[in-house]
């Protein structure tokens, strides 16, 4: 999502340059002066060694190696980084998605901060209020929504802390007025049950009787998508840690209320969110506070926030990353 966005992006706005696409398994273009590699892996070989080319490379985030004891790399894994972290290294210049990345990258490659650029993403154009009453009706007959709940996108990835918010959840049916709530999970990994963070999500809802109220519709085109955050009573991200955090701005887009963790890089992206620490009492202590607080109030303040990230901003700073190579050259 983000190169496509991205390319559409630098051709509106970026105008000045010329750009060439190319995948993994072709030769770099023979006239090209820089290339950018818009993907990192810490533990794959995403980037080559020897770069025939000046690169510029964004890495989204290394949450993996800000948590090694909960993403066991393995002996590959580990040798893998090392090769990655060389190549990382012969960059040029570094695109970080937040603030908090960048630190994260400059303290763990050592790689110094002059040389990595922090450039914020915007929510995709598809993303904005779906006000057409039977636009919502069909995208809630079409995935069987109750009238009022509580949703989430991302993955299973333990840093994305669904277990704390299906904790939060339970907490809130214990207020009666709540019970009719149900939480939607939307996500592809929501349905992979041979991941073992799907094995214990699915384990935990079965344990504690929420398969009634526990949606998880999988992936979701972003038309429909845009419907379920138009239709939810409030979008919450408990993550204990990210490297941006797409969903918040896509919720602000959307007009829906958004309870947010503090941690990492949301405090820097979610503005007006109500913004709580990542654990389930606070969690349920901000999803009343939501349902309670002036919707349109609320809203209001989102939408104006979210003005500020726009993919012609995105393309714009990322093109001043291309030209600080380019003028090295």
């Amino acid at each position: 999502m983000y190169t496509k966005n991205l390319i559409d992006a630098l051709e509106t706005y970026g105008k000045q340059h010329t750009y060439l696409y190319f995948t993994g398994h072709q030769l770099v273009p023979q006239d090209a002066d820089i290339v950018h590699y818009p993907y990192f892996d810490p533990f794959f070989l995403t980037l080559p060694l020897v770069k025939l080319k000046p690169a510029v490379v964004t890495v989204h985030d290394l949450i993996p190696l800000v948590f090694p004891y909960k993403f066991p790399a393995g002996v590959r894994g580990a040798i893998k980084w090392q090769v990655q972290k060389l190549s990382l290294r012969g960059a040029k210049r570094i695109i970080a998605d937040s603030l908090s990345s960048k630190n994260d990258i400059a303290r763990i490659t050592g790689i110094k901060k002059e040389v990595i650029d922090t450039v914020y993403l915007a929510p995709d154009p598809a993303y904005h209020p779906v006000t057409d009453q039977s636009a919502l009706d069909g995208v809630r007959r079409k995935y069987s929504l109750s009238k009022q709940y509580i949703l989430f996108v991302g993955d299973v990835n333990w840093n994305k802390n669904v277990i704390g918010l299906l904790r939060a959840f339970a907490s809130l049916r214990q207020h009666r007025e709540l019970l009719h709530y149900k939480l939607v999970l939307v996500g592809r990994s929501f349905l992979q049950d041979s991941l073992a963070e799907t094995q214990e999500i699915n384990q935990f809802i079965l344990d504690h009787d929420l398969e009634h109220v526990v949606i998880c519709p999988g992936n979701i085109p972003a038309g429909d998508l845009a419907g379920f955050y138009s239709l939810a009573s409030v979008y919450v991200q408990p993550s204990h840690y990210e490297g941006f955090g797409l969903p918040v701005l896509e919720a602000f887009a959307c007009g829906c209320p958004v309870i947010s963790s503090s941690a990492s890089s949301l405090k820097e992206i979610a503005g007006p969110a109500i913004l709580v620490p990542p654990s389930p009492d606070d969690l349920v202590g901000g999803i009343l506070r939501a349902l309670t607080t002036d919707r349109e109030a609320q809203t209001a303040r989102q939408f104006e926030w979210v003005k500020r990230f726009t993919w012609k901003r995105t393309a714009k700073e990322t093109v001043l990353s291309y030209e600080k190579v380019l003028g090295t050259l």
